[in-house]
């Protein structure tokens, strides 16, 4: 898979490649696209934003619509490629502001 397979702000269903090289299925909720990775929360499982290499993504199961508010947001910072260039997972809170979160 590649950048363009996927949109900012969007859920998808995924079978993903796990540390072990073994498939498993994932739910994203895909932040934020750069060039060789992206940064997601995993829907599914811990809730943890992690840095997802688009070639762990075996293929995508379905596409999940999702409307634009409201929209879980994230600090621009949290969010930011140099915070991620050391790190795979980070445990962040996200809220949208119509939520009164």
């Amino acid at each position: 898979m590649d950048k363009s397979d996927f949109k900012e702000f969007a859920e998808y269903q995924v079978t993903m490649r796990d540390e072990n090289g073994k498939m498993r299925p994932a739910n994203i909720y895909v932040y934020r696209l750069y060039d060789d990775f992206m940064i997601a929360r995993r829907t599914n499982q811990t809730g943890l934003l992690c840095k997802i290499a688009y070639d762990d993504v075996v293929r995508i199961v379905r596409t999940l619509k999702t409307e634009d508010k409201p929209r879980f947001m994230l600090p621009e910072a949290v969010l930011a490629k140099k915070n991620w260039e050391d790190r795979t997972c980070m445990q962040a809170y996200a809220s949208s502001p119509a939520l009164g979160k």
